[in-house]
């Protein structure tokens, strides 16, 4: 296998295309826009009509957002470390910009979870993209 698990790690904590290691996941100078495919490798991020891979890093970004932020701002609120009200702002405010702020993060995450578990599906190891469709088309 050319790609090792680690690498595959590696590459999602820092944004990298999962197939070549490059910077090349996110268009330069856009903050919300995923490349269409890695201008190094041509491997293919967005696929038409594969909505899982955003609904993935979706449900992985909300996830996140509920246990590591808003689960602790309703425990400072229960134990009295806070009041209500500004938990609630704080809540509120969370729920909103976590999530943004996440974005970049929980694609890369999700691409880091499904070749995790799916080295064989990179075409550097062999294989042909994910969910065994044609890369290059």
């Amino acid at each position: 296998m050319n790609v090792s698990r680690l690498q595959i790690v590696a590459r999602g904590l820092t944004h990298r295309c999962p197939n070549c290691g490059e910077r090349t996941l996110f268009k330069p100078g856009k903050l919300f826009e995923l490349n269409r495919s890695c201008p190094t490798c041509g491997f293919r991020f967005e696929r038409d009509n594969d909505e899982g891979f955003y609904l993935g890093s979706l449900s992985l970004n909300y996830g996140v957002t509920l246990v590591c932020y808003l689960l602790p701002v309703a425990l400072l609120a229960f134990f009295d470390v806070v009041s209500v009200t500004t938990a609630t702002v704080l809540a509120i405010v969370g729920a909103v910009l976590v999530p943004a702020l996440l974005y970049r993060s929980s694609r890369s995450w999700w691409f880091m979870n499904y070749y995790l578990l799916f080295p064989h599906h990179l075409p550097a190891n062999g294989g042909t993209g994910h969910a065994g469709q044609d890369n290059n088309v």
